[in-house]
């Protein structure tokens, strides 16, 4: 599963990542409105792409969705079994380097901006990127 938040003309290269039977989710269209996707390919391999957002979603709904996370997904986050993968840090004062990074699509993972320094040594960097690039 890949849970994309960019969408647009890059929606494609997210299609050819899935494996058979896969599944995308689009939280939003940063990217633009529009991308050309191979039907053919989400049809022969079996993939799922779909789109969902919680802004139109009651308090109710929310609230429900929150303690259902609580008890089903966090313990997996917990143990391990669900990470995030981190491509790089940068201290706060180097945001707009960060920024940079992003805007040139050279992660594969979360950059991450450090505010406390104390806090820098719990993170564990696993993307094929450069720390501070």
């Amino acid at each position: 599963m890949i849970v994309d938040s960019r969408a647009g003309p890059g929606t494609q290269r997210q299609l050819d990542l899935l494996d058979n039977g896969g599944r995308l989710v689009l939280l939003a269209s940063h990217d633009g409105a529009l991308g050309e996707v191979d039907t053919r390919q989400i049809v022969r391999r079996r993939l799922t792409l779909t789109g969902s957002t919680l802004r139109p979603r009651t308090s109710a709904f929310k609230a429900a969705l929150a303690a259902a996370l609580r008890a089903e997904v966090w313990p997996l986050i917990e143990s391990g079994l669900i990470r995030t993968h981190l491509c790089a840090t940068f201290p706060l004062a180097e945001a707009e380097r960060a920024h940079a990074m992003l805007e040139a699509n050279r992660q594969i993972g979360k950059i991450v901006l450090i505010v406390d320094d104390a806090l820098s040594n719990m993170l564990a960097i696993d993307g094929p990127c450069r720390i501070g690039a």
